[in-house]
C-alpha cells in the first residue's frame, strides 16, 4: 500500500479555505481519520464544494429510496467501473447502514447473488446497466423499476447517484487515491 494519496498537490489543511477545513475536520472528528478523497479534492476548493454540496444532496436524504439503498448504489456500480476507494469506503457506509456485514463484499462481488430483495435487484440492475451500457438505457428500463415500486423522483435518484459516482470514480482513476485503511474495518467488527 503507498503513503501517496494523490498524483496531484495535496494542500496542508491550514493553507485550505476555512470552510473546507472546517468540513474536513468534521469528518475526522466523527469517523477518526480523514478520508484520503477529502484531501485529494481540497487543493480546489470551488469543486471541493460544489463536489460536496451534490454528494449530500444526493446521498444524505431518506425518501424514495434508503441510506442504505444509495449506498448499494455507489458500492455496485463502482465495483462495475473498478473504483477500489469508492467500493471500499462506500462498503463500509453500507455495512454500517444496512446493519449487515456480508452485503458491501457481495455487492462488490456479484450483486445478483447478494441478500437483497427483487426491489433492491431492480435497483441495481438499472444502476449498473445506467452505468455500464448507459446508452442503452429506454423506458421500458424505467418502467421495470416502476413495476418494482419506484417513483420517478426514486429512479432520478439511482440515475443521478449512478452518474455522480462514475464521475467520482474516475476522478479517483485519475488521482490514484487508495482507500484508508480504517475503511476496511467498518462495519465488519464493532466499534470501540
Amino acid at each position: 500500500m503507498t503513503d501517496r494519496i494523490s498524483r496531484f498537490a495535496i494542500p496542508d489543511l491550514a493553507d485550505v479555505p476555512e470552510d473546507v477545513r472546517s468540513r474536513i475536520l468534521a469528518v475526522q472528528e466523527k469517523a477518526g481519520f480523514v478520508p484520503n478523497v477529502f484531501l485529494m479534492l481540497a487543493h480546489r476548493p470551488a469543486e471541493f464544494r460544489a463536489f460536496f454540496d451534490y454528494h449530500d444532496a444526493l446521498m444524505e436524504k431518506d425518501v424514495g429510496l434508503t441510506k442504505a439503498e444509495r449506498e448499494m448504489i455507489v458500492v455496485a456500480t463502482s465495483a462495475a467501473s473498478q473504483c477500489l476507494y469508492c467500493v471500499i469506503a462506500h462498503g463500509a457506509v453500507l455495512r454500517i447502514r444496512a446493519k449487515n456485514p456480508r452485503i458491501a463484499d457481495q455487492l462488490a462481488t456479484n450483486y445478483r447473488k447478494a441478500e437483497i430483495t427483487p426491489r433492491q435487484r431492480a435497483m441495481l440492475d438499472f444502476a449498473v446497466k445506467l452505468s455500464t451500457r448507459g446508452g442503452e438505457i429506454e423506458d421500458g428500463d424505467l418502467a421495470a423499476l416502476r413495476e418494482h415500486g419506484f417513483d420517478d423522483e426514486a429512479i432520478w435518484d439511482i440515475g443521478a447517484i449512478t452518474a455522480f459516482f462514475a464521475m467520482s470514480n474516475r476522478l479517483v482513476h485519475l488521482t490514484g487515491t487508495p482507500p484508508n485503511e480504517p475503511f476496511y474495518l467498518m462495519g465488519r467488527v464493532p466499534k470501540r
